[in-house]
């Protein structure tokens, strides 16, 4: 069990305020409008929900999980890299999982969208999303389908934490882990790419049964992979360098 850092500390309680407020003070509906992330298309997109979203969470048990993961994962990278590198990294993979996911969801969206007819797409975007906050939808199946693809909200730290799980695995490939529903010990290095795996096949098959978005984790881990790579090939040219300046020094 890992050391409770700081930067994880503040981290796990700016969420949980989040939550609080979220479902015991104010409004949820306040809130989750102007804070989860919706797709571009939505008329409740904000720009500054790339970042916001990561706060915010849809039940006790999804934040929960995420705060679980955030210690266990978060605090391990946080003391080997520091608490700067650590912050950089985690809202980096953050907003960056949501932006690749706002991107993959403005390709899907206008994948589909020529099958509607102009007075549908209208519908959707005048009356949709005001249904979704309602936890109402269409019960024409078409419209309700184009309708939770445009206007249903995304929100949790998965983005961010599906990031610092990539970053564990390829820092400490040969760590086992132990899943809670699956009680056998897995070393990262097979774990990681069994779960990517699975996010993908859920993707892609369409479930949607479990209300977890998927594809951000995806995102979050496609981004986390891309920044370890980058530093690394950084600090690599880093000691080239200096190795190639010290011996003309001598």
């Amino acid at each position: 069990m890992p050391k409770l850092t700081q930067a994880v500390k503040h981290l796990i309680i700016i969420n949980t305020l989040f939550f609080i407020a979220t479902y015991y003070i104010i409004d949820s509906r306040i809130l989750i409008e102007w804070f989860s992330l919706f797709s571009t298309e939505s008329p409740f997109f904000k720009y500054w929900q790339v970042a916001t979203s990561m706060f915010m969470h849809g039940s006790f048990s999804h934040i929960l999980f995420n705060m679980f993961a955030l210690w266990m994962f978060g605090s391990t990278l946080e003391s080997v890299w520091g608490t700067k590198k650590f912050i950089t990294f985690y809202f980096l993979t953050g907003i960056g999982s949501a932006i690749l996911y706002l991107l993959i969801k403005y390709i899907q969206i206008q994948y589909v969208i020529d099958d509607y007819s102009a007075e549908e797409i209208n519908i959707v975007l005048t009356k949709g999303a005001e249904a979704i906050m309602n936890g109402k939808n269409f019960t024409d199946e078409n419209l309700a389908n184009l309708n939770a693809l445009i206007n249903t909200p995304t929100l949790g730290a998965s983005g961010a934490i599906s990031g610092l799980l990539m970053a564990f695995g390829v820092l400490f490939p040969n760590v086992e882990l132990m899943l809670i529903f699956i009680p056998i010990p897995i070393k990262a290095k097979y774990f990681i790419p069994l779960l990517i795996v699975y996010e993908l096949t859920m993707e892609l098959a369409g479930f949607s049964w479990d209300n977890i978005a998927h594809l951000g984790h995806l995102s979050g881990m496609i981004i986390g992979y891309i920044l370890i790579k980058y530093w690394k090939k950084i600090n690599s040219n880093s000691v080239n360098f200096t190795f190639v300046k010290r011996f003309h020094i001598k």
